[in-house]
């Protein structure tokens, strides 16, 4: 199946599945009454994103102008809860979509307990303002943050492109392992022209999971469908960057690259970014991903030397596009100047060579013993080989085809036991193992 024949069965698979961009009974918007009284000023639950050793972002939506806030504490009762807002310098954030709350100065593998809320804010100017008063969530959730001497499991999920019957499936397997973070790598979207489209496919993708990531925090890396629509050029007003403490001097853009440990694993996110050039005539020349991969090169060369991955016994990096292909006929993405020529099967990149070109010679001198990748929605595995020691996981995606097997949305669950990294690739459409791969 090609990925644009993949988009239009999407639409009519989950238009046959009656639930196309529902949102969650508990948080549904609901309308203004008779009397004038508003409804609910929270429409989703939390989702946790960017977590890292020291901080924590939590987004949720609003339904009209709200300033958000959390609280936050170690004790499960919140009796020493600390309230942290939106907006920084000095001004708190007012918006009548999505609240923005980054949580700073916690403690290293410590478990917190949280709750969301939001001021109603009637705002007709800058000198005509009014607090309405508060809403509260009633829900406690709970997550832990990252470092060395954490523990727990990650999974990685990808190619879910707003599907709503595998996302079922995949929350619903997320929920069974119950790792401590969760890489999503990739094509969360299709096209994403507004906000409300975004709205929910990152804060309400599932009806039947609407606590989705309120408890597990997840590490968004983009596919390249993640950069396509007017509003994806402002998804970090809905799923924020990084740190800004993470990412100093020229990295300050790279606002989707991280790098955090989880006891003995360092997790390193990259950027593939779009499948097609920058000279692609599709993209009409305002896409810059050459030198946004470039920079990234820079920045990896950097993080490997720091103590978060040196010291770390495993090394797995993530990225949307693979970084290798064993096929002749994939298309490596590097045709210029429009993608195609009669060598390869599509007008798109495949794989990315020039990322491989750029990044491999790092994992090799860091010692990366594997890389997760996703893109192609089919399940392969590329052992190490002769210039390329560090193995490849390509994750399944939103295809399900009768007769072939590699076709599957897939889970894959990373896990330290025993002093080895186990990688377990999880078939969530028909409930079996396909691999099982051990790292020493």
């Amino acid at each position: 199946m090609n990925r644009r024949t993949f988009l239009l069965s999407a639409l009519a698979a989950s238009a046959a599945s009656g639930t196309v961009r529902a949102a969650t009974p508990k948080h549904a918007p609901k309308k203004v009454a008779a009397g004038g009284k508003p409804g609910r000023l929270i429409v989703s639950a939390p989702v946790l994103q960017n977590a890292a050793e020291t901080s924590m972002g939590v987004s949720f939506a609003v339904s009209a102008d709200a300033s958000g806030w959390v609280d936050y504490a170690e004790s499960p009762n919140l009796s020493d809860a600390v309230r942290a807002y939106s907006g920084a310098g000095g001004l708190m954030e007012v918006n009548g979509k999505v609240a923005l709350i980054r949580l700073t100065s916690l403690k290293p593998a410590t478990r917190y307990y949280y709750r969301i809320g939001a001021d109603r804010i009637l705002y007709k100017g800058g000198y005509s303002m009014k607090n309405l008063g508060p809403e509260t969530d009633s829900a406690i959730h709970s997550f832990t943050t990252l470092g060395a001497t954490a523990s727990g499991s990650f999974c990685v999920i990808n190619d879910t492109h707003d599907r709503k019957p595998i996302l079922d499936m995949v929350f619903a397997k997320l929920a069974e392992l119950k790792p401590a973070a969760v890489i999503w790598n990739g094509d969360v979207s299709n096209c994403t022209e507004t906000i409300d489209e975004a709205v929910n496919i990152f804060l309400r993708p599932h009806v039947n999971h609407p606590a989705y990531a309120a408890d597990t925090p997840y590490l968004f890396v983009p596919g390249n469908h993640d950069f396509r629509g007017r509003f994806m050029r402002r998804l970090g007003g809905l799923m924020m960057f990084r740190e800004p403490a993470e990412r100093p001097g020229e990295y300050a853009e790279l606002g989707r690259n991280f790098v955090q440990r989880l006891g003995d694993t360092a997790l390193i996110g990259l950027d593939t970014g779009e499948d097609k050039l920058d000279t692609n005539p599709r993209f009409a020349g305002i896409f810059q991903m050459q030198p946004y991969r470039e920079r990234q090169a820079r920045w990896l060369a950097h993080v490997l030397e720091t103590p978060a991955v040196k010291t770390a016994k495993f090394k797995v990096a993530f990225c949307h596009i693979p970084l290798f292909d064993p096929r002749p006929d994939q298309n490596p993405g590097d045709v210029a100047p429009d993608d195609s020529s009669p060598q390869y099967s599509r007008p798109w990149a495949s794989w990315q060579r020039t990322c491989a070109k750029l990044w491999g010679p790092l994992f090799e001198q860091a010692g990366v013993q594997l890389v997760i990748a996703a893109h192609q929605h089919s399940f392969r595995y590329d052992a190490p080989a002769e210039g390329r020691p560090w193995a490849q996981i390509v994750g399944g995606g939103c295809d399900i085809v009768p007769g072939k097997k590699r076709y599957f949305p897939s889970v894959i669950e990373g896990r330290v036991e025993g002093g080895r990294l186990q990688i377990t690739v999880h078939d969530v459409a028909h409930s079996r193992i396909v691999a099982r791969k051990t790292f020493a």
